[in-house]
């Protein structure tokens, strides 16, 4: 939810649809990983092929426990034959730092949070590639740019580009981008963009009792190829053999209701709300994993207040 006045949140996601928002997205969690054994680490520690990334290319991952549950997602992005990139939400990067720095140890690998030294920009909307004064570039490619004086480093995105820039020249940037047309935003209104496309996040539907099966991340975040990491017993054994025990949904609710309420299915608790918001486009809505008999078509009691949801396959139609 936003305490935003609705009239000034929807001008801000029409902004996004329409023309080009700026977001600071610097509270994300960052982490270089950089030395001729990086890749070669990483790839016997996260979901995804690290080693089949390129220098320019990038992807989503994952950091599993052992029984397969999530300790964080992020972003993982090769900036050159040895140094990689990594982001995450605010709430995962001291698990991320901890486990990333205790199982380097005897490699020639080094692990450095950055999260103080690097700003990230996110420029969202039809306009985002223009504003940037770049070439367009598909999710989480990654190349070197400079506007206004000021260098960066734009990673495409679904909604537009992230511009990767020296914390000390943020300021200089945003100002560059500002005057080339972007619009100032804050995250209510990218928050329902998020919402609307059913992504899960890490923090609020994705928790660490969750596997990426059950937030259905398993398509854009797990690689059936590559080597063993940590937790692929188990993904592997539930990808081929068995059905989750719970699916992320949609929920199209009935009136606003705040995160972490409780989801009933007659008198049994199916889930707990993780996100919602008021969509301009669609109403109150919310993201949940839900246990597995909440299909879509089921209408489910939300919290004490009287609201409802009808789940709905996701993204929202």
């Amino acid at each position: 939810m936003t305490n935003l006045p609705l009239v000034e949140l929807d001008g801000q996601y029409r902004q996004l649809r329409e023309e080009c928002g700026l977001l600071d997205r610097s509270d994300r969690g960052k982490l270089l990983i950089s030395g001729p054994d990086g890749a070669e680490y990483l790839q016997g520690q996260l979901t995804n092929d690290v080693e089949a990334l390129g220098p320019g290319e990038g992807q989503y991952a994952a950091l599993l426990d052992r029984k397969g549950h999530m300790q964080a997602d992020m972003r993982v992005l090769r900036f050159s034959a040895e140094e990689i990139w990594v982001d995450t939400e605010p709430e995962a990067l001291a698990a991320t730092l901890r486990h990333l720095t205790m199982y380097s140890i005897g490699r020639e690998v080094t692990v450095a949070d950055v999260t103080a030294e690097r700003a990230i920009l996110s420029l969202i909307g039809p306009r985002s590639f223009e504003i940037a004064g770049g070439a367009v570039l598909p999710e989480h490619a990654n190349e070197a740019g400079a506007i206004g004086g000021v260098e960066y480093i734009a990673v495409g995105t679904r909604e537009g580009v992230d511009l990767i820039v020296a914390t000390a020249e943020a300021e200089r940037l945003r100002a560059a981008l500002l005057t080339s047309g972007a619009v100032e935003v804050g995250p209510g209104a990218a928050e329902i963009l998020r919402l609307e496309a059913g992504t899960p996040r890490f923090g609020a539907e994705m928790t660490t009792e969750t596997m990426p099966a059950e937030a259905g991340i398993v398509e854009q975040a797990v690689s059936f190829t590559k080597g063993c990491y940590i937790g692929q017993e188990t993904v592997a054994r539930l990808h081929y053999k068995g059905k989750p025990n719970r699916h992320l949904r949609g929920l199209r609710l009935s009136s606003p209701a705040e995160p972490g309420a409780s989801l009933r299915l007659g008198e049994k608790e199916v889930g707990r709300l993780g996100s919602a918001t008021v969509s301009p486009a669609l109403g109150p809505i919310g993201l949940a994993i839900l246990r597995r008999e909440a299909e879509p078509g089921a209408e489910l009691a939300v919290g004490e207040d009287g609201v409802t949801a009808h789940v709905v396959d996701l993204p929202f139609g």
